[in-house]
C-alpha cells in the first residue's frame, strides 16, 4: 500500500480527524490527511518526534530489548496514536488524532497497526 492510500484508510477511521507519516529523525511528514485550523499536522507530527525520541532513549536508557508497539497521548477530547514502522523499514511513525466521542481506540489501534503493516515507505 502507498502513502495515499494509506493515510485514507486511516482517515476512514471512525471519529479520524487527522493523520501523518512521520520522519522522526527529521522531523519531516511525508504526508499527511484531515488536520485543518484546529490541528495542523505538520506541526503536530515535527513535536511528537520528540516524543518518539524520548522513548527510544528510555528503552536504550533501561537496556529493554523491546520495540514500541505505539505510544497513545489522551487528552480531554482527543486521543493521539503514534505507531512506529517496524524494525527495518526507516524511521517513521504513523500518527492519528482520533475525536474520542466519535472514536473507538480498540478498533483505531487494530486499524493503524494493519495499515502500518502493509505500508510499503
Amino acid at each position: 500500500m502507498n502513502i495515499d492510500s494509506a493515510l485514507a484508510e486511516a482517515m476512514a477511521i471512525d471519529g479520524a480527524l487527522g493523520v501523518a507519516l512521520v520522519d522522526y529523525e527529521s522531523g519531516m511528514s511525508l504526508g499527511f490527511a484531515g488536520g485543518g485550523q484546529a490541528l495542523d499536522l505538520e506541526v503536530a507530527g515535527a513535536a511528537n518526534t520528540e516524543v518518539v525520541r524520548a522513548k527510544l532513549r528510555a528503552l536504550a536508557a533501561l537496556s529493554l530489548d523491546e520495540t514500541i508497539e505505539d505510544i497513545l497521548i489522551t487528552l480531554g477530547g482527543q486521543y493521539h496514536l503514534i505507531r512506529p514502522l517496524a524494525s527495518g523499514r526507516g524511521p517513521f511513525f504513523l500518527y492519528l488524532a482520533l475525536d474520542r466521542s466519535r472514536g473507538n481506540l480498540a478498533l483505531a489501534r487494530h486499524g493503524l497497526k494493519r495499515i502500518e503493516a502493509e505500508l510499503a515507505v
